[in-house]
């Protein structure tokens, strides 16, 4: 449990999505001002949203998958809080957050690597996409989202050879 008011934290889904060799999805997003930083798609809860359908929401906004292409492996059980770099706070999201509460889910990519299309939604948010090893993402994301991701790896390690059996 945190100590943590999730009030003050935008509710988010974000997304282990693995191929079939058990590389994972991660996408350089088109804001990025300083570094060569990437990240996993993820994406804000609307209010009222199911947790299920906000990821695949942000999954299809994000890469132009379709729940066709998917199979949800995981879900975590608890959220994971980050908080905003003190130079972000008040600037993103209206200032009505200082960080993210997010639900990460492991899914299985069953489609091919042209179903991928970062312009299929009207305001894309990666410019570029790739495949990699589970264990280089804590090395590619922006550096207040480490810990983040470290725990992602984590909780989801023991499953990524089954999220790639079909």
């Amino acid at each position: 449990m945190t100590d943590k008011d999730s009030s003050q934290y935008r509710p988010c889904v974000g997304t282990m999505l693995v191929n079939g060799e058990g590389r994972v999805f991660v996408g350089k997003r088109i804001d990025n001002k300083e570094g060569d930083w990437w990240q996993m798609p993820q994406g804000g809860v609307d209010p009222g949203e199911d947790m299920d359908a906000a990821m695949l929401r942000e999954l299809g906004e994000e890469t132009g998958l379709e729940p066709r292409h998917l199979e949800i492996v995981d879900r975590m059980a608890k959220e994971l809080f980050y908080d905003l770099p003190a130079d972000l706070q008040g600037k993103l999201w209206g200032g009505r957050y200082c960080g993210q509460r997010q639900t990460w889910y492991l899914v299985r990519f069953t489609g091919e690597d042209g179903d991928i299309d970062l312009e299929a939604h009207k305001h894309p948010e990666f410019c570029e996409w790739k495949w990699v090893d589970a264990e280089l993402l804590p090395e590619l994301i922006v550096p207040f989202k480490k810990p983040i991701y470290e725990t992602v790896v984590a909780a989801f390690r023991s499953k990524l050879s089954s999220a790639t059996s079909r």
